[in-house]
């Protein structure tokens, strides 16, 4: 062996123990950094939430931080390299957040941790014994993961990092909704009611009776305990101006939050440049539809008509799911055509427990698909217009795509289940566009649903900087976003409400579609009529998410590598 043969193996095998040791205390601790909160699981006790907890994954963070700087990054593979810079990405991004407030904000508009620990049992496999045994001691450990999230809340009220009012308002029905006198009607009894055959009936009534009591008494009085702090003391001290930057250190706080969300260094300035660029585009590709289709009036009677003609709408849940699955099928069909690494998972649509539509990955396991969820308990704010787009979006080429594919492909644990908003949502949102190129939104109007929230992602970069950076008021908001597209006038409320609760995360979408966009531009040019864009899509999806700077300097290595 040569001396740098030797240096190299060293390298290889510090790095790999690093990766190792990360991944393991990661499962131990239960909090996997930069991953999609909407695929909470439980698994045994539940995550350490405390001070003390946090100081213990800082400290281990800063242990990461050394022991990678000790490796040669240029003495390993090309390969371990892309996932050394990786890596040490995330542990410089995770050191930052911990000068943040981030466990100040456990809540937003759409759900908290309340809701993701309800939502989590519809989201596992119950299989075989030990998984009853692994619930039974998350249901158990509640208590303490509930107390320790109302002591970080109680210290955002000492703080003033608190919602602000009127985006906060009926939020407490999220939890009231877990406060059942039927205890066979709580979302905690679902696993129960169709268990595996290979277990016992005398086993399957034992854990019934455990899970019964466990529910009757750990968990709903933790969630009343957590309602009756949340109306009486976190809410009699909510914010009154929308902004974050009105809150002591928000200002910084929210340059992080870009950061974090877009993986990009711009500023708040330039983001809302770029959204008031993309919005006066997309809405001359609009005003072409309604010439196309003889609409007479203007742009505002156009929407109003989306808004109210019963012909886009449907009223009943099933109808709903069974329109997304017949489109969800056509798509099926065209995407050899466009890719040639396809996912072997599966994935299911479902109606989803807390309203809103988006999509939940499998586990990684095998035994559980990924799913999409769709909004039907409020058929009204989901037109069948913009059907097409979403089904993209959430499902295939979108979403499931990415998470699927990442899940299959042989790389470090870490990057498997990592989630980067803006390569995610920007993936998704160019496979709404995608979908155009493909050969569907034959139906103008579903076309104009596309652009509606292509137009609605530019709206985001004007409206989330305009209420964080500029003072924009929540008025001043909805009033942009009704005003540039067609979603339902109890959508636009919404989605203001969730860019005021959840700050920046909103930019990362029309963000990383740019950047995904501009990359296949500059692929297209350099390589002519040896650009294949099944190969392109590959390039895209095989690395796993990636922050955006990384993924411009692989894609133009790869260039590289086709003109070659």
């Amino acid at each position: 062996f040569s001396t740098f043969t030797l240096a190299a193996n060293q390298a290889s095998e510090q790095f790999q123990q690093l990766l190792a040791d990360h991944w393991q205390t990661a499962n131990k601790e239960q909090i996997f950094f930069r991953k999609d909160p909407d695929t909470f699981r439980m698994d045994g006790h539940l995550p350490e939430m405390s001070a003390k907890g946090r100081d213990r994954r800082e400290k281990y963070n800063n242990t990461l931080l050394k022991r990678i700087d000790d490796i040669d990054v240029n003495k390993l593979s090309a390969d371990d390299q892309v996932t050394y810079r990786l890596f040490k990405y995330e542990r410089q991004a995770e050191a930052k957040s911990y000068q943040f407030q981030d466990h100040l904000y456990p809540l937003t508009y759409y759900s908290g941790f309340h809701s993701y620990f309800a939502g989590a049992p519809a989201n596992m496999s119950f299989l075989t014994e030990q998984d009853y045994k692994k619930y039974i001691v998350s249901l158990t450990d509640y208590p303490r993961y509930n107390q320790e999230h109302i002591v970080d809340l109680k210290q955002a009220i000492a703080l003033g990092h608190v919602h602000y009012c009127e985006s906060f308002k009926g939020y407490e029905k999220s939890i009231s909704k877990h406060i059942v006198t039927d205890v066979e009607e709580s979302d905690f009894y679902g696993p129960m009611i169709n268990m595996p055959k290979s277990i016992s009936p005398e086993q399957q009534n034992d854990y019934r009776k455990k899970v019964k009591a466990l529910i009757k008494n750990s968990v709903i009085p933790e969630y009343q305990r957590f309602y009756d702090f949340f109306t009486k003391e976190y809410m009699t001290n909510c914010r009154k101006t929308a902004g974050i930057s009105s809150v002591k250190g928000g200002k910084d706080y929210y340059q992080y939050l870009i950061e974090y969300y877009t993986t990009t260094d711009l500023t708040a300035d330039e983001i809302h440049q770029i959204g008031l660029d993309e919005v006066s585009r997309i809405r001359q590709e609009m005003q072409q539809i309604i010439t196309e289709v003889g609409f007479k009036g203007e742009f505002k009677d156009f929407i109003k008509f989306l808004r109210t003609d019963p012909q886009f709408y449907t009223d009943t849940p099933r109808d709903m799911i069974e329109k997304a699955s017949y489109i969800t099928r056509k798509m099926a069909a065209q995407l050899p055509k466009w890719f040639s690494v396809l996912p072997r998972s599966t994935f299911d649509i479902k109606s989803s427990p807390n309203g809103g539509a988006y999509y939940v990955a499998s586990d990684g396991s095998g035994t559980t698909s990924g799913t999409y969820f769709l909004n039907t308990k409020n058929l009204k704010s989901e037109p069948l217009y913009t059907l097409e787009a979403l089904s993209f979006h959430e499902a295939e080429p979108g979403h499931h795509f990415q998470s699927a594919i990442a899940q299959e492909v042989d790389m470090a644990a870490f990057r498997k289940t990592l989630y980067h908003a803006a390569y995610g949502e920007g993936w998704g949102l160019y496979s709404e566009r995608l979908g155009k190129e493909m050969g569907f939104y034959q139906d103008p109007y579903s076309d104009f649903g596309r652009l509606t929230y292509e137009s609605w992602r530019a709206c985001r970069l004007v409206v989330d900087t305009g209420i964080h950076a500029k003072g924009w008021t929540r008025q001043q908001a909805i009033d942009f976003l009704a005003e540039n597209t067609a979603l339902s006038m109890a959508d636009v409320t919404g989605q203001i409400d969730r860019y005021i609760s959840w700050p920046a995360q909103a930019l990362s979408y029309k963000i990383g579609e740019i950047k995904i966009r501009q990359l296949r531009a500059k692929a297209e040019k350099a390589l002519g009529n040896k650009f294949d864009v099944r190969a392109f899509h590959d390039q895209m999806l095989t690395n796993g998410s990636l922050p955006m700077a990384l993924l411009e300097e692989l894609t133009m290595d790869w260039i590289k590598q086709q003109q070659l």
